[in-house]
This record gives structure tokens, C-alpha cells and sequence, in this order.
């Protein structure tokens, strides 16, 4: 007698079947027969691919980044929310914005669908929970200023899903789905769609591999055009970086020097009078104003250097 497969298991893979990011390429079944070199070949030839599939995707991002610049100008926070490794994508990314654009603490958030313990090890369940994400969005009080971006390869997942319709209809935060196929629910459910479409992976539904590439390279997008937007860099210069090691106190002063042309007693002159804060050292050198001045004109200026060097011209 046959077994009748579990209905809901049915359903799932009825819906696996029609995603792309899922599907399987016969062509490649042979895969584990090839040499080393060829297999690199072939993979290096797949991540060739996703930049083109972003490319095509920029009137989306650039529309998103615009409303995600707008609310974070008037205080909001920039929220990720992803299970596996769309949510680690979404928590790398927030981590590395504080050292960078010296970002407030929780001004960029990364939830993980089952807690920060699920970027180093699976928690089962956890990403099949609109509840989840519903319950992680009210518990860092979010906010109408706020901007959920929802984060899934495949663009069904219930956590991301369910963290931007919450978002959504609670608060009334601005909303983002980011996924890798077309049609997406994700993307349906959002203010912004962005459907990055990398196609099948090389190895079937592993979507660490070419989505996972397509995330990170939108996320980049999104946090720092956002960030140049809200006048954290002065041309392509990281004004804002937050000098906790010695590398970067050293890119502090390289920094200042590249903005200003300043020689190294100026620099640690304007440095040790705004205490350290780079964007400050350079108005001043610029400026010609002193620290408290500076910092003035920066606030002023809602932290736009451009407007406070002009400012500071018609002083």
C-alpha cells in the first residue's frame, strides 16, 4: 500500500516546487564527479551572475534607500528581520554599521528568527513563526519612524513575512521585502519590493550560495547609501567611523589628512580638540574653527558636513 504523504509536507513542497531558488539543474547532476578546479570554475561562474540580477533591481533599491534615509533622518531605526542565513545577513550587516557610520547603539537592529544563538546553530521552528517575529518586533518598541526590511531567499518565509505585515499594520513603520524570487509573498507584503532573481543554485535549494551573495550585496546598498544620505561620509570618505582600535585611529588620522591635507601636527591639534570625532577634526581644519564651534555647526547642520563647512564660511 502507498503512504499518502502528510498534507501540509505536500503543500510545502508543492510550493517548493515553484520557486527558483529551488529548482533543480539536471546539467549539474555530475557535479561531484568533476576536478576541483572545474567545480571552482563553475561556482566562480554563478556569483559572476548576481551583480547583473541586482543590477536589475536599482529603481527598487533606490526607491527603498530613500524611504529608509527619510525616517531614519527624523530618528528611526533601521530593522532587519530574516530566519537562516537571510537573518545572519541582516545581523552582519547591522553589526558592522556602529564601527563604520558611528551609528547610535540600536539605531540599526538585526533580528534572527530564534535569538542571537541562532547565528552560530540552527533553532528548528523558529523561521516557520509570524508570531515570532511579531512578538521580536514588539519587544525592541518599534516605532512608526521605523523601517522594517523583511529578508528571505525564497520569499515565502512566515517569519520574515509575518515581521513586515506586523510592521506594517501596527505601527505603521515603512516596510521592505527582500527576497530572490519574483512574485514573492514577501515582496507583496511590503511598501518596497525588491526581488533579486540569482536563479537556481549550484547546489539545489542551498541558498547560502548565490542569494545569500544577492543579500549581502542589496543590505551593503541599502545601510550605506542611507548612511551617505544622512551625511555620515563627506565624498567617499567615512567621516563617522568610530576609532575603537588602533587601525582605526590610524584610518581616523589618514581620514583627516585625505579631507583636509592637513600635515600631522594639525591634525593631531583638531583631533585632540574635538576629542577624537573625525568629521568635527576636519571642520575645523577646514573651517578654521575651534572644537566647541564645530561641533556647533554640526548640529546645526544635522550632522552634514558639506552644509557646515558653508556655514562656517559665512561666519
Amino acid at each position: 500500500m502507498t503512504a499518502t504523504p502528510d498534507a501540509p509536507y505536500a503543500d510545502l513542497r508543492a510550493q517548493l516546487d515553484t520557486l527558483t531558488t529551488e529548482a533543480f539543474r539536471p546539467e549539474l547532476a555530475e557535479i561531484d564527479q568533476l576536478s576541483t578546479q572545474e567545480i571552482a570554475k563553475l561556482m566562480n561562474g554563478e556569483d559572476a551572475s548576481v551583480p547583473t540580477a541586482v543590477a536589475a533591481q536599482l529603481p527598487q533599491i533606490a526607491a527603498a534607500i530613500d524611504g529608509i534615509a527619510e525616517r531614519m533622518a527624523r530618528g528611526g531605526r533601521l530593522v532587519y528581520a530574516g530566519a537562516g542565513t537571510a537573518g545572519r545577513m541582516g545581523v552582519l550587516d547591522a553589526s558592522e554599521c556602529p564601527p563604520t557610520f558611528n551609528t547610535w547603539d540600536g539605531q540599526v537592529v538585526g533580528l534572527i528568527a530564534g535569538g542571537p544563538s541562532a547565528m552560530v546553530k540552527a533553532v528548528e521552528g523558529a523561521e516557520d513563526s509570524k508570531e515570532l517575529a511579531a512578538a521580536d518586533l514588539d519587544g525592541i518598541d518599534l516605532t512608526a519612524n521605523d523601517i522594517v526590511v523583511g529578508i528571505s531567499a525564497s520569499g515565502r518565509t512566515p517569519y520574515a513575512i509575518g515581521a513586515v505585515e506586523h510592521a506594517r499594520a501596527r505601527y505603521g513603520a515603512l516596510t521592505v521585502g527582500l527576497s530572490c524570487n519574483a512574485d514573492s509573498a514577501l515582496a507583496g507584503a511590503a511598501d518596497h519590493g525588491i526581488e533579486v532573481v540569482v536563479g537556481p543554485e549550484l547546489l539545489t535549494g542551498s541558498t547560502r550560495l548565490k542569494a545569500g551573495t544577492a543579500q549581502k550585496l542589496v543590505l551593503n546598498m541599502l545601510s550605506t547609501i542611507s548612511m551617505i544620505r544622512l551625511g555620515k561620509t563627506y565624498g567617499n570618505l567615512m567621516v563617522d567611523v568610530r576609532a575603537s582600535n588602533e587601525k582605526l585611529r590610524a584610518r581616523s588620522r589618514r581620514i583627516v589628512s585625505l579631507a583636509t591635507g592637513a600635515d600631522d601636527a594639525a591634525i593631531e591639534a583638531a583631533l585632540a580638540a574635538t576629542d577624537g570625532e573625525v568629521k568635527n577634526a576636519i571642520l575645523v581644519v577646514l573651517g578654521d574653527v575651534d572644537g566647541p564651534t564645530a561641533d556647533r555647526l554640526l548640529t546645526e547642520s544635522d550632522g552634514h558636513l558639506r552644509a557646515a563647512l558653508a556655514a562656517a564660511a559665512t561666519k
